[in-house]
């Protein structure tokens, strides 16, 4: 498996590796998915949501039944604000970024807030850029068409992806050698 890593400055957390999943798939192309982390996949937090609504509402019911007859529409109120901004965070924590080299094309896909925005480049013709500014994510243009990637990575190890990248776009874009040996 082919992982990068960077030493992380003086004082900042361990740094964190790029991973290929799979290294290299039976057909030959090279897949980065790059996820942002999350605390909470939306599957658990759909679960810990439905057992604070069970928990809130079986008190709400206690009150009402010993005369507070205010706290079940409160509760229900509580309920409805907590959906909300739970649903909020579940439609960011699945943003993703997959590139794929296979085949002589480098195909990018960016879900952000669930909408979809793909672009597939001819791998002789790619153009991958990274700024020496840190914070600018990694531009991959090429016959017309621009995407930005690298949001969910660290800023320090970008350059690392941007390499790696280029090396399986230069590798599966290369013409075939008839005199390997």
């Amino acid at each position: 498996m082919s992982a990068l890593s960077v030493p992380a400055p003086r004082g900042a957390l361990p740094a964190t590796r790029i991973r290929v999943d799979p290294p290299e798939a039976a057909d030959g192309s090279i897949r980065w998915v790059l996820r942002r982390n999350c605390s909470m996949a939306p599957r658990q937090l759909l679960a810990i949501y439905g057992s604070l609504c069970a928990v809130s509402l079986v008190v709400a019911a206690l009150c009402w039944q010993g005369g507070a007859t205010l706290v079940l529409p409160f509760t229900g109120a509580e309920i409805l604000c907590v959906g909300i901004a739970l649903l909020a965070y579940a439609r960011r924590a699945s943003d993703r970024e997959s590139l794929m080299v296979a085949e002589g094309t480098l195909r990018v896909e960016c879900a952000l807030g669930g909408r979809v925005e793909t672009a597939k480049f001819a791998a002789p013709w790619v153009r991958i850029d990274v700024h020496e500014d840190d914070r600018e994510l990694i531009e991959i243009s090429g016959h017309g068409q621009r995407i930005a990637v690298g949001r969910f990575v660290r800023p320090e190890l970008r350059h690392a992806l941007a390499d790696e990248l280029k090396a399986a776009v230069r590798r599966c874009g290369a013409p075939p050698d008839d005199n390997r040996t």
